[in-house]
């Protein structure tokens, strides 16, 4: 089988982002890498369903989000370690602040519904239009804008963000920064 050269690069282009939006679906690097090369996969076969001309992304997404969400109901009767015993022995401690606030953000993110973590990371963090995700995720653009407002709006609650101060260095850091004395 021989793809052309220019949907080849159009597709492995579209590769980082792909990995960014299996990582923020399924929050484990392993699965989302088999997520992303079983998307690749399926691409190639359906090559031929592809039209071009049109928007490579928007249909690779569409794949990975169909494979990822099959996955889900395959794997939702699972019950890998109920009681986290496994789990509590894989913790780890942060040593930075930075890798704290990143773990906040990412368990405040997994606590967003599906649709609305969905469509937040596609506008927000893949550089989708509300137009492209609303054909990714098959509604109207009108749903994708208000998912999107309502994750912001409750990923900031649950971050307890209340102005844009709040992001950044604390108090503190601030203070040594710009140079003050009192902190």
């Amino acid at each position: 089988m021989s793809v052309d050269t220019a949907i080849r690069d159009s597709m492995l282009a579209t590769v980082p982002s792909l990995r960014a939006f299996a990582i923020s679906l399924c929050g484990n690097v392993d699965r989302a890498d088999d997520l992303v090369q079983e998307t690749l996969l399926r691409a190639l076969v359906n090559i031929q369903s592809f039209q071009p001309g049109t928007n490579m992304p928007a249909w690779l997404f569409t794949i990975l989000r169909n494979l990822f969400r099959s996955e889900y109901r395959k794997r939702r009767r699972e019950v890998e370690d109920a009681e986290g015993r496994y789990a509590e022995t894989l913790k780890t401690y942060p040593a930075q602040t930075s890798h704290v606030e990143f773990m906040e953000f990412a368990a405040a993110l997994a606590k967003l519904p599906d649709d609305q973590r969905e469509a937040l990371v596609l506008v927000g963090a893949s550089g989708f239009s509300y137009e492209e995700v609303a054909a990714i995720c098959g509604c109207a653009v009108g749903t994708i804008k208000s998912r999107v407002n309502r994750a912001r709006t409750r990923l900031a609650r649950l971050l307890a963000i209340e102005s844009p101060s709040d992001f950044g260095p604390d108090r503190a850091t601030r203070a040594v920064l710009s140079g003050d004395d009192a902190a």
